[in-house]
């Protein structure tokens, strides 16, 4: 079995932890390959390495005791870590897909949309709630977006002028392209602004749900279907089929509680600057507020 194990971290990676992680897998398989991964800004290695059919002890027949005893002390020192098998291992992913919201961006955009109409506590508190998975995502969005009645169109363009990509956004998706891979978006924001997001930064595929506007003002009604962690699925399964992209070979990442269903069918599931509920249940977490950890995870060297 083909297998990658990657450390990255915006401080230099303590000297024990790399000792430690060498001399597992130098236990466990001969030859691995191990490299610097260079990503402007963060310090970050991998290892490549082959398994053994049988796994010697400590580790005999139990993949996760592995992972568990290369990820834990990285854990412990807060260190971010990914263990990769199969065929991401090698190449990294031919598609990769995130949230928007505090993913891709660094902000809410509802919330941003919600200061016009005097309701951005209100909102916040919700999506906070929602995001922990408190609350239904559909019966928290309707329930925002009626607070957003009458606020005038024309401020969405305000909202996307105002808009932050999150650190190593833009340098990820050129990193999956410069390889030949996919880049989308899955959103539970708003198709008004993604959309905008999605042409300037030339992303593959997005969906989002849309804001009813009647008479330039914004009517607390969206329009079309709802997009909540089942959509956000359906959209990935349609790209697969429509890029001739495996699950396998599928990265995924996001924050919220919405996104846990696609964590769950992609390859990889990243958790970036996720609520808890998330980081416990995704493959891997980053908690470096840099999108283009993923590239140093997945072993892409980024140059400049």
């Amino acid at each position: 079995m083909r297998v990658r194990f990657s450390l990255v971290s915006d401080r230099r990676l303590p000297e024990a932890l790399v000792r430690h992680v060498r001399r597992t897998i130098t236990d466990v398989c001969d030859a691995p390959d191990e490299r610097p991964v260079p990503v402007p800004g963060l310090n970050a290695l991998t290892w490549l390495f082959d398994l053994p059919e049988q796994l010697p002890e400590p580790f005999t027949g139990a993949l996760s005791a592995l992972r568990d005893e290369l990820r834990g002390p990285a854990m412990a020192l807060a260190v971010d870590s990914a263990f990769i098998t199969g065929p991401m291992a090698d190449h990294g992913p031919r598609a990769i897909v995130t949230d928007v919201d505090s993913t891709f961006i660094t902000t809410e955009v509802i919330e941003m949309l919600a200061a016009y109409a005097g309701v951005e506590e209100e909102v916040r508190a919700v999506t906070e709630s929602a995001m922990r998975g408190e609350l239904d995502f559909k019966e928290s969005l309707e329930h925002r977006v009626a607070l957003l009645r009458g606020v005038p169109a024309d401020v969405v363009d305000d909202v996307f002028a105002a808009i932050k990509l999150t650190p190593g956004a833009r340098r990820l998706v050129d990193a999956a392209h410069a390889r030949g891979a996919k880049f989308g978006l899955v959103s539970g924001g708003f198709t008004e602004v993604v959309g905008k997001i999605g042409a300037d930064c030339q992303i593959d595929g997005y969906v989002a749900n849309g804001l009813e506007v009647n008479d330039g003002v914004l009517t607390g009604r969206t329009y079309g279907p709802v997009i909540d962690g089942a959509a956000k699925v359906e959209a990935i399964e349609r790209w697969q089929e429509e890029w001739d992209v495996s699950p396998d070979l599928t990265l995924c990442a996001g924050d919220g509680a919405n996104d846990l269903p696609m964590l769950a069918r992609a390859g990889l599931g990243v958790a970036f600057m996720g609520k808890q509920v998330v980081v416990e249940r995704a493959d891997c977490a980053i908690s470096i507020p840099r999108l283009d950890a993923i590239a140093a995870l997945v072993g892409w060297d980024i140059d400049g």
